[in-house]
């Protein structure tokens, strides 16, 4: 038997994570949602071995290598808002990833770490 309490978990925590700024589907509208909520958001997310930060920071990076940068950008926006991450923070991760990921994967990141520090910037 399902545990009935997951999703509100789950949900709870995917408005912590991204700050209420990503909106969540109704319940049953949209399977995948559903399961990432109750899987990813749930049960890896609420995880204490890892803060928060920490979380985000792989994330990031296997977001970068993965070449994601709407993806990135969302990261790097919530990472500002929460106080998780620096303006000058981003700028060296994406310094750091050029060097992992590659220059041409790290060069896409540049322009989307600038509209997310703008775009935090304005609405601070």
């Amino acid at each position: 038997m399902s545990d009935p309490t997951r999703r509100e978990r789950g949900l709870a925590m995917f408005q912590e994570v991204y700050d209420g700024d990503l909106p969540a589907p109704p319940e049953g509208v949209m399977d995948f949602f559903d399961l990432m909520l109750e899987q990813t958001f749930a049960e890896i997310w609420t995880r204490e071995a890892l803060s928060m930060r920490d979380r985000r920071l792989v994330i990031m990076g296997v977001i970068a290598a993965l070449g994601e940068r709407d993806t990135f950008k969302i990261q790097a926006r919530a990472a500002l808002k929460k106080g998780e991450l620096t303006p000058e923070q981003l700028r060296e991760i994406v310094i750091q990833l050029a060097h992992y990921a590659g220059y041409p994967r790290a060069a896409g990141l540049v322009g989307v770490v600038e509209q997310a520090i703008a775009e935090v910037a304005k609405k601070g």
